[in-house]
């Protein structure tokens, strides 16, 4: 459903009185598309306000991750000056260890968060907080507020994140979480810390090819096959229609083999998505105590690389006028046969080695709550408790990764037929002021399900704009 507001409030007359009235004035954000598949308005502007690691040295690897984003780079060991117009700012924090040298990325930042073009980008490096020295630890962890609130504040469809490395982790292994965060992918992703580290081992350097492909292009037919999932197979649960069909087209763009699957009643419209994208339709209901199974049987010779539950539904009613059966549904639908399916198929070794990721869906719902969704944000709660409990051990027995999206609102046929005054509140209560795209969920997902994301691992990602909801 189209945003008259954000429409009208680009216009000549909605800027002049959206300004004289103090009213949000969301900006219409660049996603990625073959013709404009970068950020624009400027270079990446890399600063180093503190030697990372005291000087053990991640400048010129970072350096050489960023020359590879298709921008030039700008490298500038102080950041002490103003610049000219930036698309992207990386700081590289990491050897922030105490709360004097948090003054550095301040003196950093300050001089050249103005400068940043309009949906530009604002990146901070940072190190895990060390448990054995609560100096460094406090000092990383205010870069986490500090991050969250420059957000905030930023506006004009800029986003700022923070990418926090493991030990024994680097720039490099950061590589396709920085060409994501980098791009116009990941337009409606904000405020969000991104752990780098607990993964697995990367796959062999013919198959990395970093993040998702600035080559692949989405056409109306048959996918082409240019793109970092070329050669694997993706599963993609109730991928009929919405943000489940956006996520098969995205991944199919990105090379790979889609198997599409949703209910049986949704046959003909999921047959149509598969032909589309060059994919295999699976009539299933994901439900069936037998569905692991049946899906295990369906896959291709060598297994699933890519596995995406995105089947979902709501059935809303407070708590004091909710059926049994509305409860059971929901959380059967959303939790339990996410449990069954995945359970099943690493058992079966159904998804490969190295290459097998796992993306399920959660929600804001299930970090927030909300009215008349108590079964919904307790099934989407219990994903991310999946996903928090199972990727260290799927990473260490099955040489899988385990990740989530949690999606804020998002324009769907669904958010449309919502009250149109609740429906506004949604799109406005986050800080792009406007709501998210299906293609929003899937670029993330392509990000989370890419070769070069082997250290991705344990992850709820939230594709929300920076909801106001939910921290």
């Amino acid at each position: 459903m189209a945003d008259r507001y954000l429409h009208w409030t680009n216009t000549r007359p909605g800027r002049l009185l959206t300004r004289r009235l103090g009213l949000p004035r969301p900006v219409p954000l660049h996603r990625w598309t073959a013709e404009r598949p970068a950020l624009e308005g400027g270079p990446i502007l890399h600063l180093t306000p503190v030697p990372p690691r005291d000087g053990a040295g991640y400048a010129e690897e970072l350096a050489a991750v960023l020359e590879g984003n298709g921008l030039p780079v700008v490298t500038d060991t102080t950041g002490a000056e103003p610049r000219a117009r930036s698309a992207a700012v990386v700081v590289d924090a990491t050897g922030v260890r105490d709360v004097p040298r948090l003054h550095h990325v301040y003196d950093c930042l300050r001089p050249v968060v103005r400068s940043v073009a309009e949906c530009g980008r604002i990146v901070v490096l940072a190190a895990r907080p060390d448990p054995e020295d609560h100096h460094q630890a406090a000092a990383q962890q205010a870069l986490e507020g500090f991050v969250r609130s420059l957000a905030k504040e930023t506006g004009g469809g800029r986003t700022v994140q923070l990418v926090r490395l493991a030990p024994e982790a680097g720039p490099a292994d950061a590589e396709s979480t920085l060409r994501f965060l980098l791009s116009p992918r990941s337009a409606y992703v904000s405020g969000q810390v991104i752990e780098i580290g607990d993964g697995i081992a990367a796959p062999a350097p013919a198959d990395a090819s970093g993040g998702t492909s600035g080559e692949a292009s989405a056409g109306s037919g048959t996918a082409s096959r240019q793109g970092p999932l070329q050669g694997r197979t993706a599963l993609v649960t109730g991928s009929a229609r919405g943000i489940g069909e956006a996520v098969a087209a995205t991944l199919a763009r990105d090379g790979a083999h889609v198997v599409c699957l949703d209910v049986p009643q949704a046959e003909a419209e999921l047959t149509r998505v598969a032909e589309s994208l060059g994919g295999t339709a699976l009539p299933l209901d994901i439900t069936s105590d037998d569905a692991g199974d049946r899906i295990a049987q369906a896959l291709p010779e060598g297994g699933l690389d890519v596995l995406v539950h995105n089947a979902g539904i709501t059935r809303d009613r407070r708590l004091a006028n909710m059926k049994p059966e509305r409860w059971d549904q929901v959380l059967e639908v959303n939790l339990a046969s996410v449990l069954r399916t995945t359970d099943r198929l690493l058992a079966a070794g159904a998804l490969r080695r190295g290459t097998g990721r796992v993306v399920a869906t959660a929600s804001i719902s299930g970090i927030a709550g909300n009215v008349g969704q108590t079964n919904y944000a307790a099934s989407k709660a219990g994903i991310i408790g999946l996903v928090r409990s199972l990727a260290p051990r799927a990473a260490a027995e099955h040489g899988v990764t385990v990740n989530a999206v949690a999606p804020g609102f998002i324009e769907t046929k669904m958010t449309a037929a919502v009250p149109f005054f609740i429906r506004e509140a949604g799109r406005r209560m986050n800080s792009q002021s406007q709501g998210g795209l299906p293609v929003d969920v899937a670029e993330t997902v392509a990000w989370l399900a890419a070769p070069g994301s082997a250290a991705v691992n344990g992850q709820v990602v939230r594709v929300c704009g920076q909801s106001l909801l939910g921290a």
